[in-house]
């Protein structure tokens, strides 16, 4: 079958019997009715901008009609190299998933290899912390400023917000385990011993950390049915997410610190999505676990918040 062929044939499938495939053509590109009828004969053929019109319009992944079942096409988050770059970046992703989650049943999944950014976007010390270590990390050649000098504007925060605002609106799967934590830690460490981070904003850093698993132990015991962490001890997490919704899946895939490749190939995201709900088998469900199981988590990450402090603290008596 020929390209064309089955590009008309995935739009015939998006729209009703009744409805004329001619005068929809002609309506989406302001064509007239013998321009859209000599498309749809076979007798011209769709522009390359007018394809992407129509298969924008009927929401058709171009990838998965014409791409080799090997190959996928992706969407990609931007670079980042300033805090410009970055204020771009959460604006963009907050507008992004704010689409992809407007549906009441939608449901995002996450593979927490990090605790999800969406716990620093309200505005604390650990939101600027974040933010600062993201940029130092990912531009090199940056001169390095102390944390205490770091600046953010305020537009920024309010980026931030939106990102967190629709996390909380939408129903949400974390996989979490004891390695979660982790790389939180060993920022507030490094940049502590490499003079950026002052002892003060060290202990206010980890007390904010303790105030996050806190805040999600608490979310494990609310009435609140759009909010589900799972344990599991069996794989290395990834951070991937995933965005179910009646009409389709989404698929974030990290590779670098924030940058992302988005697709919503569908064999691929099927994939992956019977490996979430897989993997989700194969974990405790800390919402639905008792006190002991519960403590046995949450517990375990504040002592290893508690074994951070303590080595942060014992290196001032080197000093002394």
């Amino acid at each position: 079958m020929k390209y064309q062929e089955i590009f008309l044939k995935a739009i015939r499938s998006k729209i009703s019997t009744s409805v004329s495939l001619i005068d929809e053509i002609a309506t989406i590109l302001e064509i007239s009715y013998d321009a859209s009828h000599r498309r749809i004969s076979g007798k011209s053929k769709f522009s390359i901008d007018e394809t992407v019109k129509v298969a924008d319009h009927f929401n058709i992944s171009l990838d998965n009609l014409f791409s080799k079942k090997e190959k996928v096409i992706v969407e990609k988050t931007i670079e980042i190299e300033t805090l410009k770059d970055m204020r771009q970046y959460f604006k963009t992703s907050a507008e992004q998933i704010e689409i992809l989650t407007k549906s009441s049943t939608a449901t995002l999944f996450y593979s927490a290899k990090d605790i999800p950014l969406f716990y620093f976007m309200d505005g604390t010390i650990l939101s600027k912390f974040k933010a600062f270590v993201w940029l130092n990390l990912l531009n090199t050649n940056q001169n390095k400023v102390s944390f205490e000098n770091f600046v953010i504007e305020d537009s920024f925060s309010e980026y931030m917000l939106k990102l967190k605002t629709v996390y909380q609106n939408t129903i949400v799967n974390e996989i979490w385990n004891d390695t979660t934590i982790n790389s939180s830690l060993q920022q507030i460490l490094y940049f502590y011993e490499a003079g950026l981070l002052n002892l003060k904003n060290a202990n206010a850093l980890c007390i904010d950390l303790k105030r996050i698993i806190n805040l999600i132990k608490e979310k494990c015991n609310n009435s609140n049915n759009k909010f589900s962490i799972y344990y599991n001890e069996l794989i290395l997490l990834n951070n991937n997410m995933l965005i179910e919704t009646n009409e389709k899946l989404t698929m974030f895939v990290p590779y670098t610190l924030l940058g992302y490749f988005i697709t919503d190939n569908e064999e691929s995201c099927k994939n992956v999505h019977q490996f979430f709900k897989q993997q989700i088998i194969n974990s405790k469900p800390l919402g639905q676990s008792g006190i002991k199981e519960q403590n046995l988590f949450f517990n375990r990450a504040i002592r290893k918040i508690d074994y951070y402090v303590e080595k942060i603290n014992s290196q001032v008596d080197l000093f002394f």
